[in-house]
């Protein structure tokens, strides 16, 4: 079991250092095209990369207190995990659709493409991994988390749409509609996954 947590801090560790990465090259290419897309993928980093500094914290806790204190300490990582999703939700929403109404075009981004092809390739491995790890040792708060990072698989294929279709055909409404894409799917995990803390 104790190797099954190391395993889980380890592919926290990992989450923590991809996405800081990722969200530094994405705002600063996002800010380079004017793009609500690529800006709003990165500010999801960094709401994983907190999601993932809260099951750093929660999974260290194991072995160091007894199961009613790790048990609250599960509920309030997960409800804290939940409530990450909504820091970026309505920047994201009012911004695409200031940029829709003001008619505020982004620029072709080649950069943000490839981010969003690596995002691809890593994001869904990860989120196998975390999953199965979660269940095994019956942490909803790893389990929420790896949800996030499915999150973040599924709006690497809208923006990876949207940007290619600003990119190669100029349909810059393609990025704020991704945008408000990214809006509703953030909001939608994290409720579910704050009411799911609450039924328990």
């Amino acid at each position: 079991m104790d190797d099954l947590y190391k395993k889980g801090l380890v592919l926290e560790y990992f989450t923590v250092i991809y996405n800081i990465f990722e969200a530094i090259f994405s705002i600063i290419f996002g800010s380079l095209s004017n793009s609500i897309a690529l800006i709003g993928f990165g500010l999801d980093s960094i709401v994983e990369s907190l999601s993932g500094i809260i099951l750093i914290w929660r999974l260290k806790k194991h072995g160091f207190v007894d199961q009613t204190e790790e048990l609250d300490i599960e509920k309030k990582a997960t409800k804290l995990v939940g409530l990450t999703f909504f820091i970026l939700g309505f920047y994201v929403l009012v911004e695409s659709l200031r940029k829709l109404i003001t008619i505020e075009k982004p620029d072709p981004s080649a950069a943000g493409i490839i981010i969003a092809i690596a995002s691809l390739l890593i994001m869904p491995f990860l989120f196998y991994q975390k999953n199965i790890t979660g269940n095994k040792i019956g942490s909803k708060a790893l389990i929420a988390d790896s949800k996030e990072t499915l999150a973040c698989a599924f709006l690497s294929l809208p923006l990876f749409f949207g940007l290619t279709l600003n990119y190669f055909f100029g349909f810059w409404q393609a990025d704020p509609i991704v945008g408000i894409i990214i809006f509703i799917f953030l909001v939608k995990e994290g409720i579910e996954i704050i009411k799911g803390v609450d039924v328990d």
